[in-house]
């Protein structure tokens, strides 16, 4: 049968894509909701069908959640545990949706889920109301940045589909979610088990006119800016083929760069002109996000794999402090005196966490002190990298705004963090003190452990420029080796600095207090005066 010309070029048209992430509590149907989505959009296949159909308990016809509960123990417990990603389409969009575990252990799970997400759905239980994790949930979702969130009263079929339910509990949310910074708000009575109101508007339900999920996620406006952001490429790789060519190719992480546009190469600081733009079909003369591309400039500058290409005057800033909002994925709780790496867009870098500045409960939105961070809790961090860093805050731009934490022992990731602001450069005045011969140095650090590792850095960055340096623990020592004209160096934890002070100042000592990186660069900068 011959196809209607207009019907061949529609299908032929590219479809919106658009990410989409499900949360909420343990046992309010996340999964039968998908699996009910997935079933009425005609997304599933008979073979998967009449599996589940056999694997259905309890004299049900269909049990929806096997479409996406797969693992052993998720159908045996009847949980989600871990994220569960699901494809299908509707005449005019693609979706890939996510489940996410509703248990309190599983947070970083369902983290891990929302971070790429357009849009949330988050379900409650018409039974049960608003709950500690629906609220837990709905605050991480603000968190991470989704804007747009459609909350489905599930079960309403089991509340005898009463309105008055429904009111009650819509209430509540919009009580709690008021202050999360949510654009868009949707809500929507659900039966997921029996249908209503997912595909189609509930005949059971007449008194609600605000449409279906189905609705929603075909409506959602999704923010498609990425291409209007400022122009960010972390370079991944340098192409040589032969000696006449090089090329940095790519992912454009945002923004979009034009043939003669000048970019400046970070944290160097080197400029030059793209001369040319290839991608996987040839040569264009402008390219967007999220195009992968080789770019070839004009000059020959230092540029390689972890290096940010930006335009000039648009430029993220560059240093070595970032403060992020993490939330810790390992099972080992956050160990200042262990070895971390920060993996951020394509550069890979050396990081020490500084501080725990204060823990976040997602339930109340409140923060307060904390010495560490274990598993699932989220914290705000103060990270120093090795390397200058080229980033963006979280809010500004989410391609270049996260990163994650790789324990340098195991290799494993210990946390995903989103900067809040940062990263930040050397202050002047740090930047500035001069490290000379008789000064004693007052390392600090959280533990007496990491104030030790830091002399010894000292101590060995002194020592490559034939700066004499001693590291000692007594008071009367250090009076010696600094009359001596060494460099002295007295580590102390920070609850021992005020005695540790005291007591070098009761023998006539008068310490400079140092605190990492900034100090070390001084002391490359005595190397240097001495070298010449």
């Amino acid at each position: 049968m011959a196809v209607p010309l207009q019907q061949m070029e529609a299908a032929s048209e590219p479809k919106e894509l658009v990410r989409l992430v499900v949360i909420g509590s343990v046992d309010d149907g996340k999964s039968t909701l998908i699996g009910r989505l997935l079933y009425e959009t005609g997304a599933l296949f008979d073979d998967q069908i009449e599996q589940v159909r056999r694997a259905t308990r309890n004299g049900d016809a269909i049990d929806f959640s096997l479409f996406t509960d797969g693992l052993k123990a998720e159908r045996e417990q009847g949980i989600t545990i871990d994220v569960a990603y699901r494809y299908f389409e509707t005449r005019r969009r693609k979706f890939i949706l996510a489940d996410t575990p509703g248990h309190a252990q599983y947070t970083r799970n369902m983290a891990t889920g929302a971070s790429t997400a357009d849009a949330a759905i988050i379900l409650v239980d018409a039974r049960l109301g608003v709950l500690p994790q629906t609220r837990r949930h709905a605050t991480i979702a603000s968190l991470l940045g989704i804007r747009r969130l459609a909350v489905a009263v599930n079960k309403m079929d089991l509340a005898g589909f009463d309105p008055g339910a429904f009111q009650r509990i819509a209430g509540q949310v919009r009580a709690f979610a008021a202050s999360l910074g949510f654009t868009q708000l949707v809500l929507l009575p659900v039966s997921a088990k029996l249908g209503d109101n997912v595909a189609l508007q509930s005949p059971r339900m007449p008194w609600h006119r605000g449409g279906s999920v189905l609705d929603f996620v075909e409506s959602v406006e999704v923010q498609r800016d990425r291409a209007e952001r400022p122009f960010r490429f972390p370079v991944q790789n340098v192409l040589r083929p032969h000696i006449d060519y090089r090329g940095l190719a790519g992912q454009i992480a945002s923004g979009a760069v034009t043939v003669g546009d000048e970019i400046v190469v970070l944290p160097s600081g080197a400029r030059s002109r793209v001369r040319a733009i290839e991608t996987f079909e040839g040569l264009v003369s402008r390219a967007h996000a999220p195009m992968s591309v080789v770019l070839r400039l004009a000059d020959d500058v230092d540029a390689g794999r972890g290096d940010l290409l930006a335009h000039p005057e648009s430029a993220p800033a560059v240093g070595r402090q970032v403060e992020a909002m993490a939330v810790w994925l390992a099972e080992r709780p956050l160990d200042f005196t262990r070895a971390y790496a920060i993996k951020h867009a394509s550069c890979t870098s050396p990081a020490r966490i500084e501080a725990v500045r204060s823990r976040f409960d997602p339930e109340t939105g409140a923060r307060g002190p904390a010495s560490s961070l274990g598993l699932n809790e989220i914290g705000m961090l103060g990270v120093r990298t090795a390397r200058p860093v080229a980033a963006d805050t979280y809010a500004e731009n989410r391609a270049t705004g996260a990163f994650i934490l790789i324990d340098a022992l195991t290799n494993e990731t210990v946390a995903a963090g989103m900067i809040a602001s940062g990263p930040r450069a050397e202050t002047e005045q740090a930047a500035a003190r001069p490290i000379e011969p008789g000064m004693v140095l007052l390392v600090r650090a959280r533990t007496e452990a990491l104030s030790v590792a830091r002399a010894h850095e000292f101590e060995r960055i002194a020592a490559e420029g034939a700066l004499v340096s001693a590291i000692v623990r007594r008071p009367a020592a250090a009076r010696a080796c600094a009359a001596a004209g060494l460099v002295v160096l007295f580590p102390a934890a920070d609850e021992d600095l005020e005695a540790a002070r005291e007591a070098l100042r009761a023998v006539g000592v008068e310490p400079v207090e140092v605190d990492g990186e900034a100090e070390a660069q001084s002391l490359h900068r005595a190397i240097a005066r001495e070298d010449r």
